[in-house]
């Protein structure tokens, strides 16, 4: 079991590094990783370069054996994110400011490359 969760979180590292690495190229800058609250957590936070806000779940998959990674993420979970987001926006001093609520996918492959997706704006 340890293992298990060992590997999962060092999957979900990666992906979302990538992810961060995918933002900072379209010139974004990364305003926070994994900030939680007692509601739930939010993977990555990023400003991008017009001021609007992203608010980033992420999905790492090492296979499709149980689907897409975006098959996992119900409208319940964006719902959540949405909350969420709401919540950071007021603790930074930043409510009312545009945001987006995105989603992104990692797939690693069998030989260690992998596939990002990212979808903007999905709520």
């Amino acid at each position: 079991m340890v293992l298990k969760k060992s590997r999962n979180l060092a999957l979900g590292t990666f992906g979302e590094s990538r992810v961060a690495d995918y933002r900072l190229q379209q010139g974004d800058e990364i305003l926070d990783r994994n900030w939680r609250v007692r509601e739930g957590e939010i993977d990555l936070i990023s400003l991008d370069k017009s001021g609007t806000f992203h608010f980033i779940e992420v999905k790492t998959r090492s296979s499709l054996a149980f689907g897409h990674p975006f098959e996992s993420i119900s409208k319940v979970k964006l719902l959540r994110m949405q909350r969420l987001a709401m919540g950071w926006l007021v603790t930074h001093d930043c409510f009312g400011c545009e945001y987006s609520i995105d989603i992104a996918s990692v797939l690693i492959n069998p030989d260690g490359s992998h596939c990002l997706e990212y979808r903007a704006g999905v709520l």
